[in-house]
């Protein structure tokens, strides 16, 4: 029955035909498409004409040629419609550490009467790393960061708070945020809002204009499949464009970078956000990848989601032996995103043991093995498939081989 039920979800998967459109290595099942998507056929041709025809050709006349200076905007206009966002508000370039260095003290300097970050206890660690930074910069007066358990954080908004940072999708446990309220509950009080949306940007619906969200910063190499490394993007509101500064005032932010003045003018609109000179190879393989959600529909993405999920939680129901896995991501799929996170003491070395079994999920410490779906190129039969390797992993205890045992730099 359950071979029935697997065979016509993925014969009546309206998301089938994307898998063709990813480059997959053979006998791999791909669970970690939440912490580096797969390599795309687009991004693998359009490197090889950048490096071959433009760079190798053209040289230094590919910045005109082939308008290598505009990328970051192009890419940032491919990524606006995942987020439900107009044009002129998305642009491509930095890290998710840089990017939120800079809106972040922007928004501290919109607010200047206050100087409180609130964030949630458990955030993803480079977003409480760069407030705690900035605050060792600017002193505690102009920037205080405020750490609270998720439950308390409505509690937590007051007079005092300048800007509330959050990860729209928790790293471990994949617990979801309700922007749209958070967000709301932050304006009453007068508050500014950041959000994090690595975990989030081209896995679930987003409508940062309708939730009249002030910031996000996003990543390029999860579910968008720009490459390891892919430069991130900035979010930022046409609202507050007039009255932003951030404050990495490099030259690609100034408003004619090729005058070459001694004094900075900031550009006009999200430009405004750039700072150093672009990584075109980098910024290529990305704006080549979102090609494959031309046709998709964001909510189609989303449901296929939840129904493999499902399906993982269904078939590890069946099994005894899989007990022993806690679930540490909500059980209802309305909570979470596109991820699920099972607790064990000997998380790191089953995670090992799946990899060596070629079912790749990966581990987060200090418990926690995380399985990520990406409906673009995961069948359902994956799911089933990945569920027997696991079951005979744990029947058998092979994660307690000392093989599993060492941990590398990457986890």
């Amino acid at each position: 029955m359950m071979i029935n039920k697997i065979q016509r979800l993925d014969a009546n998967d309206p998301l089938a035909h994307k898998r063709k459109e990813f480059i997959l290595p053979n006998d791999t099942i791909y669970l970690d498409g939440n912490s580096l998507g797969a390599l795309t056929y687009a991004s693998a041709e359009r490197l090889k004409t950048v490096v071959h025809h433009q760079w190798g050709q053209d040289l230094i006349g590919g910045w005109n040629c082939h308008d290598w200076i505009g990328l970051p905007q192009r890419t940032g206009e491919k990524i606006a419609p995942l987020l439900g966002a107009e044009r002129g508000q998305v642009v491509v370039c930095d890290s998710v550490s840089v990017n939120l260095y800079k809106v972040l003290i922007t928004a501290l300097n919109m607010r200047p009467d206050r100087g409180k970050v609130l964030s949630e206890q458990g955030n993803f660690p480079t977003d409480l790393y760069m407030a705690q930074g900035i605050q060792a910069l600017l002193g505690e007066d102009r920037c205080q960061l405020l750490s609270v358990p998720s439950d308390h954080l409505e509690q937590a908004l007051d007079d005092d708070i300048a800007v509330l940072m959050l990860t729209h999708i928790n790293f471990r446990s994949g617990r979801i945020h309700d922007m749209q309220r958070l967000t709301q509950l932050a304006h009453d009080k007068g508050i500014l809002v950041v959000w994090d949306l690595a975990h989030s940007a081209g896995a679930v619906p987003l409508e940062l204009d309708k939730w009249e969200v002030d910031f996000a910063v996003g990543c390029g190499y999860k579910y968008l499949n720009g490459g390891p490394g892919a430069p991130a993007f900035i979010y930022a509101a046409h609202r507050h464009h007039s009255k932003v500064s951030q404050p990495l005032s490099g030259w690609m932010g100034h408003a004619n970078p090729f005058a070459f003045s001694d004094d900075y003018q900031a550009a006009q609109g999200i430009k405004q956000f750039l700072t150093g000179t672009p990584s075109i190879l980098a910024l290529a393989a990305l704006d080549a990848a979102l090609i494959v959600f031309d046709d998709v529909d964001m909510q189609q993405l989303r449901d296929k989601s939840i129904k493999l999920a499902e399906l993982f939680l269904e078939l590890k129901n069946e099994h005894p032996t899989l007990n022993e896995l806690t679930l540490a991501s909500p059980a209802d799929s309305q909570d979470r995103g596109s991820q699920l996170s099972f607790s064990h003491p000997h998380a790191h070395a089953i995670c090992q043991a799946l990899i060596d079994a070629g079912v790749i999920p990966d581990f987060r410490a200090p418990d926690i093995v995380r399985f990520g779906f990406t409906p673009l190129y995961l069948r359902y039969a994956e799911i089933g498939q990945a569920i027997e390797r696991l079951n005979e992993i744990m029947k058998d205890k092979r994660y307690l081989n000392a093989k599993y045992q060492q941990k590398k730099t990457v986890t």
